[in-house]
């Protein structure tokens, strides 16, 4: 659905300012523009608009200062930055300072079109969601990124959210698949319903079909009273199954029922409930491979995979990560009081350079350290370096035997010890990174929740 605001477009540059006007205004926008910071100011001041687009270079107030400025007036309009260079520092700096993205010239038309469009449905999704469901509503849910592969999935978001075809979001740990499914959710025309989130690697499999369906008191040992299942509770809204990869295959087969008939069965019930659910599920894992393996239903694949949704891996979309830095930057300043002002060139150099196999949630972890142990105004190369691990004898992990060079030490060396030390050290840096939280040590590894907890109870590494 369309979104028409009002917009303030600042450019020193008549031509340019005529030319945005035009096309936002054809698209049924109301649109002002400004010349320079001092006079978008105070017309900022007189006048609500929903958002703002300014150049970065302009006479006078320069495009950061007025961006600053602007988000102490109104935190809640999105700011975008059109700037000539696409430097990395300018990048981090509007997003620590809270921009909602930034255009690079040259633009064409549907560029700055598009942008506008998705701010404005950002706005006003949270501001429906703040104003119906205050207490749980997300906040500022969106991806960043200016690459083609996220430009591709935010234009797929706006075609779907609206409809209520079953979605899969598939790509690896980290890459950010829950966000996308609550973005979903937020333009959809459920968003004033809940948004239940329940992850299938997390429960064992009775525990698993209860959380979903619920069940009736005395259903199996330990169901003492009636409890209401997820998917009850998500009436209206939408239900997002995380990790769907790791359900077993009875449960499988009565969320295919669900999905057939809209109807499911509490355990130990014997009269159906229906079932007026958005279904949203993410994995890791290669879907399809289950299913030619027999692990995972085909009928129920083909159920779920209406629409999928695949996410790239942040080593593939490397030029995002500035603009991810300044973000998290911009959080954890908030978050813990900091006053930090960006990135050392051979900062953000290392950072460009890291591989990123956790992906954003990695890169968002790094930055939350660096932020807490930074002790300058700057973060430099040494504040974003992962701590080293250990085993679990407290020495440091063994490096890996080189199998290019088909070398082995003269003594050789005790194979099932040594994988079991390396597996030891892999599982006790993604501990540290997650904060000891399973579920999430288990994304990193690309292993079940029941993998890594009969591991690490296995190894003692917790």
């Amino acid at each position: 659905m369309h979104q028409n605001g009002k917009i303030l477009f600042v450019d020193d540059e008549e031509s340019m300012r005529a030319l945005v006007q035009i096309a936002l205004e054809r698209d049924g926008h109301s649109v002002d523009t400004a010349a320079d910071g001092q006079s978008a100011l105070e017309m900022f001041d007189a006048t609500k608009y929903d958002m703002v687009i300014h150049d970065l270079k302009m006479p006078g107030m320069d495009g950061i200062e007025l961006l600053s400025r602007l988000r102490e007036r109104d935190p809640s309009a999105p700011v975008v930055i059109i700037t000539a260079f696409s430097t990395w520092d300018t990048a981090v700096e509007a997003m620590r300072l809270g921009a909602y993205d930034y255009l690079k010239k040259p633009f064409d038309n549907d560029d700055v079109r598009a942008l506008v469009q998705r701010a404005l449905q950002l706005k006003r999704s949270q501001t429906e969601a703040a104003a119906d469901r205050a207490e749980s509503a997300p906040q500022d849910v969106h991806l960043i990124g200016s690459t083609p592969a996220v430009q591709e999935i935010l234009a797929l978001v706006r075609r779907v959210a609206p409809t209520s075809s079953t979605v899969v979001i598939e790509g690896e740990s980290g890459t950010g698949k829950e966000m996308i499914a609550r973005l979903l959710h937020l333009q959809s025309l459920r968003r004033q319903q809940p948004f239940i989130s329940v992850n299938c690697g997390a429960f064992s499999e009775t525990l698993l079909e209860s959380e979903i369906f619920g069940h009736r008191k005395g259903a199996f040992t330990g169901a003492v009273s009636d409890k209401q299942g997820l998917l009850e509770i998500a009436d209206g809204g939408t239900f997002f199954l995380d990790e769907v990869g790791e359900m077993s295959l009875p449960v499988q087969i009565k969320l295919l029922r669900v999905l057939e008939t809209r109807e499911f069965l509490p355990v130990g019930e014997v009269r159906p409930h229906k079932a007026d659910v958005r279904f949203i599920a993410a994995t890791n894992r290669d879907l399809s491979t289950m299913v030619r393996s027999g692990a995972f239903r085909e009928d129920l694949y083909y159920r779920l995979n209406v629409i999928p949704v695949f996410l790239p891996p942040l080593r593939e979309r490397r030029d995002d990560i500035p603009l991810l830095a300044g973000h998290f930057l911009a959080i954890y300043n908030h978050a813990f009081g900091r006053g930090l002002s960006g990135f050392s060139d051979a900062a953000m150099q290392a950072l460009l350079r890291n591989p990123w196999a956790g992906n954003i949630r990695e890169l968002q972890n790094t930055i939350q350290r660096a932020v807490t142990l930074c002790p300058g105004e700057i973060i430099q190369p040494e504040d974003i370096a992962a701590p080293r691990s250990r085993n679990v004898d407290g020495e440091e992990p063994p490096a890996l035997v080189s199998i290019a060079s088909g070398k082995l030490p003269e003594k050789g060396i005790d194979l099932e010890q040594k994988m079991a030390e390396i597996e030891a050290g892999f599982i006790s840096e993604a501990l540290k990174q997650t904060d000891g939280n399973l579920t999430k040590a288990a994304e990193l590894l690309n292993i079940s929740f029941r993998s890594i907890r009969y591991k690490v109870k296995k190894m003692k590494l917790k």
